[in-house]
C-alpha cells in the first residue's frame, strides 16, 4: 500500500511540474543599450520614430553608475545579456516612473533578465506594485544570497542600498527607499 501511494503521489509531483508555465505578453522590441543596471533603451517598436524609449526594469533596485563596483558591473552584465538583442517586452505603459521610463519585465527568450540580474547578486529584488513574478525576484535574491555573489560577497559587500545612495546623492528630491 505504501509504495502504491509512493507511486500515486509521484505521478501528482509530475503532472503538476509538466503543467505549461503562462507565457508572457508583450511586445517585442530591439534593446539599442544599457543604460544601467536597471534601464536599458529600446527601438520605438512602431517604427515611426528614430527615439529611443527607456524601460526601467519591474522589481528590482540595481546599484548607482556611481556605485563601485556593483553599478558597472550590472550596467555590463545587462548590457551582455541583452544590448542589440530583440526581446519581449512586459510593460505596463500606462504607468511610467518620474523620469518618464516604462515600467517593464525583460525576456530573452525564457529567461527573465530582471530575474537574472537578481540571481547574479548585481541587483536586488524590491517590491512592486507589479508582484506577477515577485516570487521569483525573492527565490533569486536568497539564492544570491546563500551564494555570496555580486553584492552579497562577504569579501566586498555592498554596504549602502542604491536607493539610499540616490538619497544622498540628491537630498532635494523625493527618492523613497522600498521597504
Amino acid at each position: 500500500m505504501k509504495i502504491r501511494e509512493f507511486l500515486l503521489l509521484l505521478c501528482c509531483l509530475l503532472l503538476i511540474g509538466c503543467q505549461a508555465s503562462i507565457k508572457p505578453q508583450g511586445t517585442v522590441v530591439q534593446v539599442s543599450r544599457a543604460v544601467s543596471g536597471q534601464t536599458i533603451e529600446v527601438l520605438d517598436p512602431t517604427g515611426q520614430t528614430v527615439l529611443n524609449q527607456e524601460v526601467r526594469l519591474i522589481g528590482i533596485d540595481a546599484p548607482h553608475p556611481e556605485q563601485e563596483p556593483w553599478g558597472t558591473e550590472a550596467r555590463e552584465r545587462l548590457a551582455e545579456l541583452v544590448e542589440g538583442q530583440t526581446v519581449l517586452l512586459e510593460a505596463d505603459v500606462a504607468t511610467r516612473d518620474g523620469y518618464d521610463r516604462i515600467w517593464g519585465y525583460v525576456w530573452l527568450n525564457d529567461l527573465l533578465v530582471n530575474q537574472q540580474l537578481v540571481e547574479d547578486g548585481l541587483a536586488l529584488s524590491v517590491g512592486t506594485p507589479h508582484p506577477k513574478y515577485g516570487d521569483r525576484l525573492t527565490r533569486a535574491q536568497e539564492k544570491a544570497r546563500l551564494l555570496g555573489v555580486g553584492i552579497w560577497n562577504p569579501q566586498q559587500p555592498m554596504r549602502q542600498l542604491p536607493c539610499e545612495f540616490r538619497q544622498q546623492r540628491s537630498p532635494d528630491e523625493t527618492i523613497s527607499c522600498p521597504s
